[in-house]
C-alpha cells in the first residue's frame, strides 16, 4: 500500500513539473506523520528579440498589399518621404491609402477606397487633402467625393493658348478650398445616373502684373449644384486593368450661390478604356473635354496641366474657357511591387468651338515609374514633356 502511495505521489510531481509559467509548492500525506513536499521553480521566459528597425519597415510594406478588407473594418498603409517637382521645388510629402467594405462577407464588390496628403515645399507651397470612392452593396450605388486645400505661390500668363506661350510670366499667391461630392445610382447594368454638389473658393494676392487679369477680381467664390449620366464597366477604380468609364457632368454654378455675379454652367466629358495586352501590363486611353460658358471668372476657367492629364506643364499656363485632352498610357508591372509606365497625348484650351484651331495643340509625353503601396493602388513619379517645357510629379493612384 505504501509503494503504490509513493508512486503516486512521484507522478503527481512530475505532473505539477510540467505546469509552465510560476513556481508551485505542494504537499499530500502518505501516512500518519508522513508528507512528501517538493518545489518547482521554471526557467525564466526568454523575451522576444526586436527586429530591427529595417527590418520592420520592410516587413510592414511587404503585408501592406494583401487584401486584408475582410479582415480589418479600414486597411491604412501610410508612406512619407521628399519630393520635387518643377513647379513646386523640394519638399516632403506624407500619405497614406485605404481599403475598406461596407460588408465583409461580399466578396463580389470591390473594396472602397480614400486616400489622403499633406505636402509642404520650401517655396512656400503647402495642401492638405482627401479623396475617396464608397462603394456600397453589389455596386448598386457609390458615393465619390474630394477636398483639398492648397496655398501655393503660382505663375500666371494670362488668359489663352497666346498668352501662355508669349507673355511674360507674371506671379501671385493663391489660396484655394475645392470640395466635391458625387452620388451615383446604378439604373441599369453598369450605368449610373446621380447628382455632383461642389464649393470652390480661391483668393489670388500679390499678383507682379495685374492687368492679367483684364478687370477681373482676384477673390472668387462659386457652389455648383449639377447631374451626372456615367457608364463604368471598370474592375477597380484607382487603378483599372480592364473595362470603359464614359461619363457626362452638367454643372451649374447659380448667381446667388456664389459672387461671380451671374449663373455659370459647364459641361464635363471623360471617356476612358482600359485593356490588358500581355502579362501583367495595361493599356489605357482617356479622352477629356470641359466646356465652360461665357463670362467664367480667371479660377474657375479650364486649366491645362497638372498631374492628371498633360503632366509636364505648369498647370494654368495655358488658360482658356475650353480644354480638349487625349492621351494614351502603357502600364507594365516589372517585378513583384513596381511597375513603369509611358504616355503620349495632345492638348488644346480655346475660347470657343468657332476659334478651336489645331496648329494650338500641344504635344505630351513621358514616362514614369510605379510602386504598389497597398493592393493596386500605386504611388507613382511621372516626368512629363511638352511644348518648352517638363517637370517631375509625385502623387497617389494613377492618372486616369
Amino acid at each position: 500500500m505504501l509503494r503504490r502511495s509513493v508512486l503516486s505521489a512521484l507522478l503527481i510531481t512530475l505532473a505539477g513539473a510540467c505546469a509552465p509559467g510560476y513556481a508551485q509548492e505542494s504537499g499530500f500525506r502518505v501516512s500518519n506523520g508522513d508528507t512528501i513536499r517538493y518545489t518547482y521553480t521554471p526557467l525564466p521566459r526568454e523575451t522576444p528579440r526586436k527586429k530591427p528597425f529595417l527590418k520592420r519597415i520592410v516587413d510592414y510594406f511587404g503585408e501592406s498589399t494583401t487584401d486584408r478588407t475582410f479582415e480589418k473594418k479600414i486597411d491604412f498603409t501610410f508612406a512619407g518621404g521628399p519630393s520635387y517637382s518643377k513647379t513646386t521645388s523640394l519638399g516632403i510629402g506624407v500619405l497614406a491609402a485605404g481599403l475598406y467594405r461596407l460588408d465583409r462577407t461580399d466578396s463580389v464588390t470591390s473594396p472602397s477606397d480614400v486616400s489622403l496628403y499633406a505636402s509642404v515645399y520650401i517655396s512656400g507651397f503647402y495642401a492638405v487633402g482627401i479623396s475617396g470612392n464608397n462603394i456600397f452593396a453589389r455596386n448598386k450605388q457609390r458615393v465619390s467625393y474630394s477636398a483639398d486645400f492648397t496655398s501655393a505661390p503660382r505663375d500666371f500668363w494670362g488668359i489663352g493658348y497666346d498668352a501662355g506661350l508669349h507673355n511674360p510670366k507674371s506671379t501671385y499667391s493663391e489660396k484655394r478650398i475645392q470640395i466635391e461630392g458625387r452620388y451615383l445610382r446604378e439604373i441599369l447594368p453598369h450605368t449610373y445616373l446621380g447628382g455632383i454638389v461642389g464649393f470652390d473658393y480661391t483668393r489670388g494676392i500679390k499678383f507682379s502684373i495685374p492687368e492679367y487679369l483684364d478687370g477681373e477680381n482676384a477673390r472668387y467664390t462659386a457652389t455648383g449644384i449639377g447631374a451626372i449620366a456615367e457608364f463604368d464597366s471598370r474592375d477597380f477604380i484607382p487603378n483599372p486593368f480592364r473595362g470603359v468609364y464614359v461619363s457626362l457632368q452638367e454643372t451649374c454654378y447659380p448667381k446667388g450661390l456664389g459672387n461671380c455675379g451671374l449663373t455659370l454652367w459647364r459641361t464635363t466629358f471623360t471617356a476612358d478604356a482600359y485593356q490588358r495586352v500581355w502579362k501583367d501590363a495595361v493599356l489605357a486611353m482617356d479622352l477629356y473635354g470641359e466646356f465652360n460658358s461665357d463670362g467664367t471668372p480667371w479660377p474657375l476657367l479650364a486649366r491645362l496641366g497638372d498631374n492628371q492629364r498633360m503632366r509636364g506643364y505648369y498647370l494654368g499656363q495655358f488658360t482658356d474657357n475650353n480644354m480638349i485632352t487625349f492621351q494614351i498610357e502603357l502600364r507594365q508591372r516589372i517585378w513583384r511591387r513596381i511597375g513603369a509606365v509611358v504616355w503620349g497625348g495632345a492638348g488644346n484650351v480655346f475660347p470657343s468651338f468657332d476659334k478651336f484651331e489645331w496648329g494650338q495643340t500641344l504635344p505630351n509625353y513621358g514616362l514614369g515609374l510605379r510602386w504598389e503601396l497597398k493592393k493596386r493602388v500605386n504611388v507613382r513619379l511621372d516626368y512629363g514633356f511638352g511644348k518648352e517645357t517638363n517637370s517631375f510629379l509625385l502623387s497617389i493612384n494613377e492618372a486616369f
